[in-house]
């Protein structure tokens, strides 16, 4: 059985993600320090919170530069998606610097409430093995207050004021920005097609 090393990077999702993992049949390895990396076939990044805080921390356990290493599929899960990308305007932070664009805060109107919380629908971009076998118009969970660009790297985008990244994959670097863990069954098929799919 193939392990996933699972980042303890302080996020209060981590229970649930290590969980949801475990739903699948999937042997979790939590990793706290670079050795804790050696062997997974996957990593995967959670993380809710403040993206400084998030560097913060990666940077004392030492899992930066072994991260912006790595040479097996990655996923970060919401703040941990954020993380991946090259600054965050929260608190004005240098990210992993692994996807090009800048996170940015959402921008509360009329009927548009930030932090953005609850049930949205995936709007699928492009192909990717990532959401092979989710329902087009699927709903996902979301809580943030920032968010990524749509890129040429958006596989998935949602509507929250305006458009940003829900789901990113470039070859092996993959990202969500809604908690897969807590978004039933398409969020269950995500994590599955990460864990399984050739995502060279």
């Amino acid at each position: 059985m193939s392990t996933v090393g699972l980042i303890d990077a302080g996020g209060a999702n981590l229970g649930s993600v290590r969980y949801a993992l475990e739903r699948l049949g999937v042997a979790v390895r939590m990793v706290r320090e670079p050795a804790g990396l050696e062997g997974a076939s996957r990593v995967i990044l959670p993380g809710v919170g403040a993206a400084a805080e998030g560097m913060r921390r990666l940077h004392a356990q030492g899992l930066v530069q072994p991260l912006r290493e790595l040479q097996v599929p990655l996923l970060g899960i919401c703040l941990g998606m954020q993380l991946l990308f090259e600054r965050s305007e929260e608190g004005g932070v240098e990210c992993l610097g692994l996807l090009p664009g800048v996170v940015r805060r959402l921008h509360p109107a009329v009927g548009v409430r930030v932090p953005h919380m609850g049930w949205n629908k995936l709007l699928a971009l492009r192909e990717s093995p990532l959401l092979d076998g989710v329902t087009p118009g699927s709903s996902a969970y979301f809580v943030h207050s920032y968010a990524a660009p749509v890129t040429s790297d958006t596989v998935a985008a949602c509507h929250h004021g305006g458009l940003f990244t829900a789901v990113v994959q470039r070859g092996r670097l993959c990202g969500a920005q809604f908690h897969p863990e807590r978004s039933a069954g398409p969020g269950a098929r995500i994590l599955r097609n990460f864990i399984q799919s050739d995502l060279s």
